[in-house]
């Protein structure tokens, strides 16, 4: 056969990358492989390519005007950039991940990668008092999806490699491959025995090794080996509990409330948002410079025991505003590394005081620094299993995992008590967005609202008056109807409420202004009407229909809770379940 009739190598690869495509097995532990080893370099850069910038833009002993300027500059180019170009880049990247993963498909575009990656860097280079680890997450499964949609997979493989792409992007950015895999799977997935295990494993190592070969076997910090004095000292660390648990309650009650306050302001204001956190950090810098920045250096410092007490209550204290005001304003960068700083310093502050008191009982502060750490971690992001293998990665010492469970557990019990929605969903639901909760995800398997659902009946106006909508619902089997308009649900308006509005004379009375009325039971709430979503198990409804009184409830869209999809009653959900036995009453088009 001459060299005409041989397949060329091009040919012969396609083949191979066909057959892969056959045995989906194969194809994902090669791509985790390959997804690994490139957000691996992407995240070294990524390192790299902000420290180095930092150093230059905001030179350690360099002039105050520099750390008032530079992040009032690097936050008003970032705005604009965010704004025009990258609007999903914005923030830490976990949420418009879980976005990604459980509404989109996997779908993330390579424009926001970009755009991710550069003004994350700038924003960061700049001295913006937020991380890098989220970022790097969102910049990893966006790499991952990329590969996987044009590789022309399908939606449900490229689903899958999102979270190995998340898991090398965090093994990487902490040098924590254990933690990595446990946040994918424990935060972004919320199935901790999810079918992507081994391909997460796999990518997180991958990563790891990549790191190592770039930068060398460096700890993230370089600490003391940890020492358990007297066993009393286990109730100092449950006192550090407490203080982290409403520390980070502070923290993400602040968080959340000024970015709600941001979202208020007229839409035209959005691309300059970003300065507020750019000055605030400015100014707040150039009388404290330990601020600026993911403050790694000045962590490090606490935890070889470097800095006074004063010191680290006051630098926890300015990091918590200034990290709440970056964010809230729109600044692209995460909370990680801030809640690693603010636990540093709050577990140095309580050491300290212990240590001063009881100085043969306990060990010096920064042991209970690196303990506040993961304390803070667990409160904050609520991922207490990954706290505890995170400090235990960046440690490497086994003796410090007891202090850490105590210390861990108290702060997420408190945390949960006290804001009862975690940082990440609360964040997505002020964006329109409701994303799966911990104990949906956990009824997934069970019949879903989807299953049992109806196409909705015409969606009253709230315009119309009470006269007309009895005349137009007088012959429905139901006892509820949507009401809506252009910009989508309002509500549910019952019977009763009708009738009992027109025997008090206020036929004329628009069906708004029943729907308005804050004594009304069953009314929206700052995550909108009384919904379901179609992912639902049936019990979720029940259990609404059962505190909000409806027999019929709207199903509504997780991007947007307003858009309606269809409705369930509940002989619907007696039907799934076969108990009721007739057929279902049809609802008469208007």
């Amino acid at each position: 056969m001459d060299n005409n009739e041989r397949p060329s190598w091009t040919a012969k690869l396609s083949r191979s990358l066909e057959g892969l495509r056959q045995r989906e097995d194969q194809l994902s532990l090669v791509l985790s492989l390959v997804i690994g080893a490139l957000v691996g370099l992407v995240v070294v850069a990524f390192i790299l390519l902000t420290g180095r910038l930092a150093a230059r833009m905001y030179p350690a002993g360099g002039s105050g005007w520099r750390r008032v300027l530079v992040p009032v500059l690097g936050s008003l180019s970032t705005g604009y950039l965010l704004w025009r170009y990258f609007p999903f880049a914005r923030g830490s990247g976990i949420p418009q991940t879980r976005f990604a993963l459980f509404i989109n498909d996997g779908r993330i575009l390579f424009r926001t990668v970009l755009g991710k990656f550069f003004c994350c860097s700038a924003s960061l280079a700049s001295g913006i008092a937020l991380g890098r680890e989220g970022p790097s997450v969102q910049v990893g499964a966006g790499l991952a999806s990329v590969i996987a949609r044009n590789l022309g997979l399908s939606p449900k493989q490229v689903k899958a490699l999102v979270p190995a792409g998340c898991a090398a992007a965090l093994a990487a950015a902490f040098n924590t491959p254990i933690a990595a895999v446990l946040f994918s799977l424990e935060e972004i997935m919320g199935d901790l025995h999810a079918s992507v295990l081994g391909s997460v494993v796999l990518s997180s190592a991958t990563s790891w090794m990549v790191l190592h070969l770039v930068l060398g076997d460096d700890p993230l910090f370089h600490v003391a080996s940890y020492r358990a004095v007297h066993p009393a000292e286990f109730g100092v660390y449950a006192v550090l509990g407490v203080v982290g648990g409403l520390g980070s309650v502070a923290f993400v009650k602040l968080l959340l409330g000024l970015r709600a306050w941001f979202m208020r302001l007229p839409k035209w204001t959005v691309w300059f948002q970003p300065v507020a956190g750019g000055l605030t950090v400015g100014l707040i810098g150039y009388f404290v410079p330990e601020v600026l920045g993911v403050g790694y250096n000045h962590v490090e410092k606490v935890l070889n025991g470097d800095i006074v007490l004063k010191v680290v209550v006051l630098l926890a204290v300015l990091k918590i505003v200034a990290t709440a005001v970056c964010y809230a304003s729109g600044n692209a960068g995460g909370i990680f590394g801030p809640s690693l700083f603010i636990g540093a310093m709050m577990g140095a502050a309580v050491g300290g005081v212990a240590h001063t008191l009881f100085p043969s009982y306990t060990a010096g502060p920064g042991a209970y620094a690196l303990v506040g750490m993961g304390t803070a971690f667990a409160g904050i992001v609520r991922t207490p299993l990954t706290s505890v293998f995170m400090i235990f990665e960046i440690t490497r010492d086994y003796t410090i995992i007891v202090p850490l469970m105590i210390s861990n557990l108290i702060a997420y019990f408190i945390s949960q008590k006290l804001q009862r929605q975690p940082i990440y969903e609360a964040l997505a639901a002020q964006e329109g967005v409701h994303l799966p909760t911990a104990h949906s995800r956990s009824q997934a398997e069970r019949i879903q609202v989807r299953q049992a659902m109806r196409s909705a009946p015409a969606v009253l106006s709230p315009d119309l008056t009470i006269a007309m909508v009895l005349r137009q619902t007088k012959d429905s089997a139901f006892d509820a109807w949507p009401v809506g308009d252009e910009q989508g649900l309002w509500g549910m308006i019952r019977s009763g409420e009708l009738e009992r509005a027109a025997d008090e004379g206020a036929s004329h009375q628009r069906i708004a202004e029943i729907l308005s009325d804050p004594s009304r039971s069953g009314q929206a709430t700052a995550e909108g009407p009384p919904h379901v979503h179609p992912d639902h198990s049936l019990s979720v409804a029940l259990e609404r229909m059962g505190n909000t009184g409806l027999n019929v409830l709207p199903v509504v869209s997780r991007a947007n809770v307003h858009q309606l999809m269809g409705i369930i009653a509940l002989e619907d959900i007696l039907d799934a379940f076969g108990v009721a036995k007739r057929g279902r009453p049809m609802e008469p088009s208007h």
